[in-house]
């Protein structure tokens, strides 16, 4: 990816665009699809898409039992169990499921937390670390290495993070990643969508060679399960919801909408041959503006030599680092 091909494509899509629509036309007919939380929220607008255009979704999910009773009567979709928390269940999803001998044509890491009242640490590798950042990070870094056999398999696979515009709100704190300082839960939050965006960053320039590409993306603003961790009244404050719970003004996307961004990243023609990109709206995202208006992606999310900081800071302490070789 380089600075001149992170502008808009002119995808014909838009803000209000739905996932079903992204793939009017696109032939998904036996391709297999991974999509993290793929069962609720944006996710399971995501598995519905794709399985009724004919692609067979497995969602692995910490919460099977729940997983299943949502996506009852989809065709083609499968459950497993996989805690992205918990490094130890990462590995046996994925080594079971590379064991199968089955190839992934799309892995979509949907699934994340955001906003944790309080900090929360989680073990990885030895090193304590912002659960936010060790869930929607470390969880998937570590999923896509352990399952590159069957993505190097896949026929021009795809990695699809899904980010926010959460990550304006902070680069890697590297002086700091686990608030030993103060926790302030939106710089975590913005920490851990960062994250995310060097994350596809990197795998794309590791991943290109072997056919498999990556994108992060912000799918918009949505209220989903998500925000379960936000108050009713920090929801009002914000400006996102009225006393009776609705969502205020156009702002916000429906969940058919907010899928529709990580759908097309994992399956439209039209990013054959491209990688490494930040999407938004079913396009390719403009580089933040320097007057601090939030839109776009943040130059620091798209710093090559960031990227291969975290990376290697993910190798170190997951144990796994198989992408590229």
């Amino acid at each position: 990816m380089t600075a001149a091909q992170q502008a808009p494509i002119g995808s014909g899509f838009g803000a209000h665009t739905t996932a079903a629509e992204v793939l009017s036309g696109v032939d998904v007919a036996g391709r297999l699809a991974i999509v993290t939380g793929g069962y609720s929220g944006l996710g399971l607008e995501i598995t519905r898409a794709l399985s009724g255009a004919g692609a067979t979704v497995v969602v692995p999910a910490r919460r099977p039992d729940a997983a299943r009773a949502q996506l009852d009567g989809l065709p083609g979709v499968e459950v497993a169990e996989l805690d992205l928390a918990d490094q130890s269940s990462v590995r046996a999803f994925a080594e079971a499921f590379v064991a199968s001998g089955r190839s992934v044509d799309a892995l979509i890491g949907n699934a994340g937390i955001m906003a944790l009242a309080e900090l929360q640490l989680v073990n990885v590798g030895g090193t304590d670390i912002e659960a936010q950042l060790a869930t929607n990070h470390f969880g998937h870094y570590a999923l896509a290495n352990h399952l590159w056999p069957a993505l190097v398999a896949g026929d021009g696979a795809r990695v699809v993070s899904v980010s926010s515009r959460g990550h304006h709100l902070s680069p890697i704190r590297w002086d700091d990643p686990a608030f030993a300082t103060g926790y302030d839960k939106w710089k975590a939050y913005g920490q851990a969508k960062t994250a995310n965006v060097l994350f596809a960053l990197e795998l794309d320039r590791r991943g290109a060679a072997h056919g498999v590409r990556a994108f992060s993306l912000h799918p918009g603003g949505i209220i989903t399960p998500l925000q379960r961790h936000l108050t009713k009244e920090e929801q009002m404050a914000a400006g996102w919801i009225d006393a009776d719970g609705n969502p205020i003004g156009d702002g916000f996307k429906s969940p058919e909408a907010g899928a529709s961004t990580a759908t097309w990243a994992a399956t439209s023609p039209s990013l054959d041959g491209l990688g490494g990109l930040y999407l938004e709206d079913a396009d390719v995202a403009v580089i933040a503006p320097e007057d601090g208006e939030r839109v776009g992606v943040q130059p620091y999310a798209i710093d090559p030599g960031e990227a291969e900081r975290l990376w290697a800071w993910s190798a170190q302490l997951t144990g796994v680092d198989a992408v590229g070789a």
